[in-house]
Formats: structure tokens, C-alpha cells, sequence
């Protein structure tokens, strides 16, 4: 007969798992009062058909009850958007956010790639909800990544032998 495992401590598991290399987004919205953003690293292409992905919203997050029934967009950021990262998650604004005029959803100008989403789906996820979005418009530019480890940003260098043209 197994026994039930304790639950790892939180700092622990925090400490493990930022060893894991993740990029880094700005997930923006409508906000009652004009465009609103939250910075997110958790966040993954689903499937191709029907386009989804996923963004991991913390129940606490002020944005999480408003992320799950209105469109969002994912912009993922370039190295030296990092300002924006800090901005978005809470650091005091060193300037006003450039948006995109005209875009359906808010939309940061200049991001590394963008995903504009439709609400698809929520699901419990212990302390955060899963959001599936339908993707319904995307693009990207060149450069370099905006990527977040040991509890600390860094970049991945653009590299020249991608794997584009096998998709």
C-alpha cells in the first residue's frame, strides 16, 4: 500500500522550476477603463486546428476575472522590451505603452510576436485558471527574445538555423 506524498514546500518548488528558460509576454485586454496588460511567462501553442493557446492567469492577478470572458492578445517580447515586462507586472512606468491604433484588441506596438485570442475555454488550475484562447490573428518580426530564468531576465540570441520552413 502507497502512502500520499507531502506536497513539495512552495519556495522549493519555485526555486525548481526556475531553472526552466521561459519567454516573456505581456497578455493585453480591454479594461473598463482603456487598454490593460499583465506581464506572463506562462504561456503555449495548444493545437493547430482548431488555433489555440494557453495563458496561466493567477487567481489573485487583478486582470484574472476579466481575462476569462473578453479577447486578449499575447505579445511576446524582444530582449529590449524589457522595460515593458517590468512595467506590466507591476514596476513604476518609465513611460506610457506605445499601442497599436486600430488593433481589435489592444496591442503593444513593436512586440517580438503577437497572438490575438477569442475566449475559448477556462479551467481550474489550483492558485491560477487556465485560459484557452482561439487565436483569430497573429504575426512577428525579427529578434532577439526576452526570456525569464532563475528569477531573472535574460535574452535568447536570434539564431539564423530556425525551424520555420519544416512547418
Amino acid at each position: 500500500m502507497s502512502q500520499a506524498l507531502a506536497p513539495p514546500n512552495p519556495g522549493a518548488l519555485r526555486a525548481a522550476m526556475s531553472r526552466f528558460v521561459t519567454g516573456v509576454t505581456v497578455v493585453t485586454y480591454a479594461g473598463d477603463d482603456g487598454p490593460r496588460g499583465a506581464t506572463m511567462n506562462s504561456f503555449t501553442s495548444v493545437s493547430t486546428d482548431p488555433p489555440l493557446v494557453l495563458i496561466s492567469v493567477a487567481r489573485r492577478a487583478r486582470c484574472h476575472d476579466q481575462l476569462l470572458d473578453r479577447p486578449f492578445c499575447v505579445n511576446v517580447l524582444g530582449a529590449e522590451q524589457e522595460p515593458l515586462a517590468r512595467q506590466f507586472a507591476g514596476a513604476p512606468a518609465a513611460a506610457e505603452p506605445r499601442w497599436v491604433v486600430g488593433a481589435r484588441v489592444p496591442r503593444l506596438a513593436h512586440p517580438l510576436g503577437w497572438v490575438e485570442c477569442e475566449p475559448w475555454g477556462a479551467y481550474d488550475g489550483g492558485d491560477h485558471t487556465l485560459v484557452l484562447g482561439r487565436v483569430t490573428d497573429l504575426g512577428h518580426r525579427d529578434g532577439d527574445a526576452l526570456t525569464y530564468a532563475w528569477s531573472r531576465f535574460g535574452t535568447a540570441v536570434e539564431s539564423t538555423d530556425g525551424i520555420e520552413h519544416l512547418i
